[in-house]
């Protein structure tokens, strides 16, 4: 074999593994979403936006990857039924890849029904997940004096839910913050701008596993795609 032939078939050998390599690479390339549905706890009621953990959370991953995207659609006072009547056009307008779903304390802390909060919470997981997105539940606590049946109700909500559905959860977005008066606003019921890197270090874990996780998806639909291809 002359070395003319030797050298041409390294050259198509480094085209066909470009090929391969490229199809690999698209879905990355194309950039991640994380929706954010939440209410005054995500967002960053009592202070400015850019001091809110969403916010936090846009500029921790997009310094990992500056194609990442954070979309938060919360609204302070939004309830589980406001949740899921808005998430539809939500899911079809930003085709996010992961849906962080804080929601649920202003249903308990308005006493609704927990088959009513579990059912909202539930379609939403459902809703998302049939859209292909991958789904976080940011779990709530409510204060004792709703008494001790329904405070207990209302936190195993979340972690029925997560066990159901096989979803990701944090079981309390505000662990370690909202028993410290200090992280607390006037209200007692919202935390602080200072308090706002700890719920981020609370959901953070749980999320770096889910990006991960989408990331392999996202590489196995490469392979899929790069093989069906040729």
């Amino acid at each position: 074999m002359g070395p003319f032939v030797t050298a041409f078939m390294r050259v198509c050998l480094l085209l066909i593994l470009g090929i391969v390599l490229i199809g690999w690479a698209a879905p990355l390339r194309a950039g991640t979403t994380v929706l954010v549905v939440g209410d005054s706890i995500s967002a960053a009621y009592g202070m400015d936006t850019d001091q809110g953990w969403v916010r936090l959370l846009e500029r921790r991953l997009q310094q990992l990857d500056p194609e990442i995207a954070v979309v938060n659609m919360s609204l302070s006072g939004e309830t589980t039924g406001g949740g899921l009547a808005r998430l539809p056009d939500a899911l079809q307008r930003h085709q996010p890849d992961i849906v962080i779903i804080e929601l649920g304390g202003n249903d308990g802390l308005r006493g609704y029904p927990i088959d009513r909060i579990r059912a909202n919470l539930g379609r939403m997981v459902t809703t998302s997940r049939d859209k292909g997105a991958l789904v976080l539940l940011a779990g709530m606590q409510i204060p004792p004096n709703y008494g001790r049946r329904y405070v207990e109700a209302f936190h195993q909500i979340f972690h029925d839910l997560a066990d159901d559905h096989g979803v990701a959860l944090v079981p309390f977005l505000l662990e370690g913050v909202a028993t410290d008066p200090g992280l607390m606003q006037r209200d007692g019921i919202h935390p602080t701008a200072a308090a706002q890197p700890l719920l981020l270090d609370n959901l953070w874990p749980t999320l770096e596993t889910m990006l991960e996780e989408h990331l392999e998806l996202a590489l196995d639909e490469g392979r899929s795609g790069a093989t069906s291809g040729g």
